[in-house]
């Protein structure tokens, strides 16, 4: 069933770090008004990127997660920064966190976090060609590289390190993308 969107009333900002509270005035089809709020992030996006340094295998990253105060596995990613585009910032995270470029980049598609309340989404990049080309990052501490093949990822869903939706989801697609012969996305 197709419904058309709901009448934006209006809204209104709050600027919280790096992200803002966004209210917004809202009209159903069926004449229902409700406010919602939403977190709109202050950046142009993000990227999140699977890097195969071979078809049966994906570089992790082990890094320490402040939400969750343990280290955990999952794909490198990070923000886009002004002036770049999806390319180049996954270019740009993949030298900075595990020490490779690409020859060959490939955007599989967004990934949103929580569509109800955030107004958030990741680009799935897939990373192949690989070679070494490491640029100084922001992290803290050096991140572990992790090789991990793909079709041990059942291994790895059970694992308690790997935990964030975002890198499940995207292993799964990659994994489905490489089994039908990399189609165009």
């Amino acid at each position: 069933m197709t419904r058309p969107l709901p009448t934006v009333h209006g809204r209104d900002e709050v600027d919280f770090g790096a992200y803002r509270l966004e209210r917004v005035d809202l009209e159903f089809s069926n004449g229902e008004r409700r406010r919602f709020d939403r977190l709109k992030s202050k950046g142009h996006g993000a990227v999140m990127i699977a890097a195969l340094p071979d078809p049966e295998t994906v570089l992790l990253v082990r890094e320490y997660g402040t939400g969750t105060h343990r280290y955990e596995l999952g794909l490198p990613k990070g923000k886009i920064d002004a002036g770049e585009n999806w390319e180049v910032a996954a270019g740009r995270e993949m030298r900075e966190e595990i020490g490779f470029g690409a020859t060959r980049l490939t955007r599989l598609r967004a990934l949103s976090l929580a569509p109800t309340y955030m107004a958030h989404e990741i680009q799935l990049v897939v990373a192949e060609g690989l070679f070494p080309d490491k640029l100084d990052g922001d992290e803290p501490e050096p991140l572990e590289v992790v090789p991990w093949r793909l079709d041990a990822l059942h291994e790895l869903m059970l694992s308690e390190e790997f935990s964030e939706g975002r890198s499940i989801a995207g292993l799964f697609l990659v994994r489905e993308w490489l089994a039908r012969g990399r189609p165009a996305p």
